[in-house]
């Protein structure tokens, strides 16, 4: 892989790189466009055994499916359950065994047809300080300590993107591809553990992610698999959910106040992340569309250099699974995104890997979005291996198989984008392109979408 480090070789390396990639900014002919003729091995089977796992002490007080995502620029949610009572407190520290500071939260459960979920705890930790590690441990148990590294306070900033996980033999590759490289945060855009009404999924995807959920914050959006609604006997949608893996939907500049969408800051305001909600109300006049309005209004260009959009379901796709469900989305919501220069759009659902030029309405346009889907997590339905033919100009490049993507944020003016197929059991980059901050570029300063 081709990535900048923070040193000034890595810098200059990147330089390089851009000079040679520049090309493929901005594609203009159909010419351009690949569908990538790689032969997928065969399909893997569920991690059945993670489903049957337990709690591995059987003694109900050791904490399990620990997780943590960011709150504010410098504290932290952490989250695990027990099967048995136990207290919301996390104890932590900058050296192992040694927790001399601690935070009390609280405890949540629901309930879901028959099943009753453990006891859910939560507590908010800081203020941290950044690039740092922190050991801690989760209600008062001496059993496991767990650590993480807090996000750095500045420029170059590593995400890992990587939708529709499920738990099956690809999502463990794609989870060992993601940890054999450093990075900062995890941002998936819906579709997590493909429980399907089956609450024990659930716990068995929070044993599964949890050592790389536990070490770095997972910020989330949800995807069609976590609505879960039955009518009348379940009528409220995304209830584990809701209760699992809840999202700092409440703080910030602009709270949302609702779960399903919000927006935090990294790298000390350098990067805007916005995670949009494809299931529920977004049309122009909703509580969505509103909000998304006022978030993006405070934001300030002139200090923010990227600023990034998660949805579910795409709204640009040439896959013929789930075609044109992201259109009425994008219709309503769309020409706000490009009028604040948002400078890239991640996608799930469709179980495949895909990168757009630069568009709006549906044409290239230097200030509009990048737009990317990877639903490739590896899910237990399988790969979207049909396209439309032919490739659509726009379309740069596709590929039906499991893997993830990296986009590390160099300085305020690129960012790089790689996406690493799985391979068997090897990772390949197998796509790989520079991103030009809108906001710098001096085409596309100031507003000009239709709003």
């Amino acid at each position: 892989m081709l990535a900048a480090g923070r040193s000034g070789s890595g810098m200059a390396l990147a330089l390089i790189v851009l000079a040679a990639s520049a090309v493929s900014l901005f594609p203009a002919a159909a010419s351009l466009s690949v569908t990538s003729p790689y032969v997928r091995p065969p399909p893997r089977p569920d991690a059945l055994s993670l489903l049957l796992q337990d709690d591995d002490d059987g003694d109900g007080q050791t904490p399990q499916q620990v997780h943590i995502s960011m709150v504010g620029p410098d504290k932290m949610r952490v989250t695990w359950i027990t099967d048995d009572e136990a207290p919301a407190i996390v104890e932590y520290g900058t050296t192992s065994g040694n927790y001399p500071l601690s935070a009390t939260g609280s405890t949540t459960t629901y309930s879901y047809v028959l099943y009753k979920s453990g006891n859910i705890h939560d507590a908010v930790i800081g203020p941290l300080q950044p690039s740092t590690t922190y050991y801690y441990r989760c209600s008062s148990n001496p059993k496991r300590e767990f650590s993480f590294r807090t996000p750095p306070a500045t420029l170059p900033f590593k995400f890992v993107i990587v939708g529709d996980f499920g738990q099956t033999g690809w999502t463990e590759s794609t989870l060992k591809h993601i940890a054999a490289a450093d990075y900062d945060m995890l941002l998936l855009p819906g579709d997590l553990s493909y429980a399907d009404f089956i609450q024990s999924r659930w716990d068995s995807y929070g044993r599964l992610v949890e050592p790389l959920a536990s070490a770095r914050p997972w910020m989330m959006t949800e995807g069609n698999h976590e609505i879960e609604k039955l009518p009348v006997v379940e009528p409220e949608p995304f209830k584990a959910y809701n209760a699992r893996w809840r999202m700092p939907y409440d703080t910030g500049a602009t709270p949302s106040g609702d779960n399903l969408y919000y927006s935090f800051d990294v790298a000390g305001g350098a990067v805007h992340v916005i995670m949009l909600g494809s299931y529920t109300d977004y049309d122009t006049g909703s509580a969505q569309h509103r909000w998304l309005q006022r978030d993006l209004a405070a934001v300030d260009r002139g200090r923010t250099a990227f600023v990034l959009a998660l949805v579910h379901a795409p709204w640009y796709n040439s896959n013929r699974a789930h075609q044109g469900e992201g259109d009425a989305m994008r219709d309503a919501m769309e020409a706000l995104l490009y009028g604040a220069r948002v400078d890239a759009v991640f996608a799930g659902h469709v179980h495949a890997y895909e990168r757009f030029a630069r568009v709006y309405a549906g044409k290239e346009d230097p200030c509009a979005p990048l737009y990317v889907t990877v639903g490739d997590g590896g899910n237990r339905e399988g790969l979207a291996d049909k396209y439309i033919d032919p490739q659509p100009a726009i379309s740069v490049f596709r590929e039906a198989s499991f893997g993830h993507g990296r986009l590390e944020v160099v300085n305020a003016t690129h960012a790089l984008w790689t996406w690493h197929r799985n391979d068997d059991d090897q990772q390949v980059v197998a796509d790989q392109v520079w991103i030009t901050s809108l906001a710098t570029t001096p085409a596309c300063r100031g507003s000009k979408g239709k709003k």
